[in-house]
């Protein structure tokens, strides 16, 4: 099984998890969020499980720490769907692992009682290539959003638009991992890498 759940990208001084935006979070739940190694600049990701998170907090964290942020909603690891916010309000949205995406959002047939008959029927696939395309045709657009949230959050722009639509339209094992990639690629700081024990 893979993760199912969000992961939060945001800046601030102090730990995100102090945002007020979570304190309605059960302190035993909180306890199982998960913060990545943080990004200099005070950028940091956390790791929350499916259910802790809500559409509105975004503005809310946004809000609080004065700064961009985004998130990821990831499912099974396979697809993620990236929702950025910036503190003028501009937003975007992109898919991650777009052929897994298309599998997922094809239009089923009304008539259909078992999904597991159906998948990998010609139909299917024609379903999936279909929803394939019209995702496509989203990614320069979503692409070009990324990069003026990157620029509005205070990053040079170093990023091509053309190696964000190549990301967006790669494929990883993980979504986790791209969601990774697609900030290092915006250009915004590597994480720190703890260092080995000797």
């Amino acid at each position: 099984m893979g993760f199912s759940g969000h992961l939060v990208f945001a800046r601030s001084t102090r730990p995100l998890l102090e945002a007020p935006v979570f304190d309605s979070i059960n302190p035993e739940l909180k306890d199982t969020v998960h913060a990545w190694s943080p990004r200099p600049g005070g950028w940091q990701t956390l790791q929350f499980d499916h259910g802790l998170w809500e559409e509105d907090h975004l503005s809310d964290l946004v809000g609080w720490t004065g700064a961009a942020a985004c998130v990821a909603d990831v499912s099974d690891s396979d697809i993620a769907l990236v929702t950025g916010l910036g503190i003028n309000g501009q937003r975007w949205q992109a898919w991650l692992n777009l052929d897994k995406a298309a599998a997922l959002l094809a239009e089923e047939p009304e008539d259909l009682d078992d999904v597991s008959l159906w998948v990998g029927t010609p139909e299917f696939d024609e379903a999936v290539r279909r929803k394939r395309a019209e995702l496509e045709v989203d990614v320069p657009a979503d692409a070009q959003g990324a990069l003026v949230w990157a620029a509005a959050a205070g990053i040079p722009a170093t990023a091509q638009q053309s190696r964000i639509e190549e990301l967006l339209r790669s494929r990883e094992t993980f979504a986790e991992d791209l969601f990774s990639t697609l900030l290092d690629e915006l250009g915004f700081p590597q994480a720190t890498r703890p260092s080995p024990e000797p």
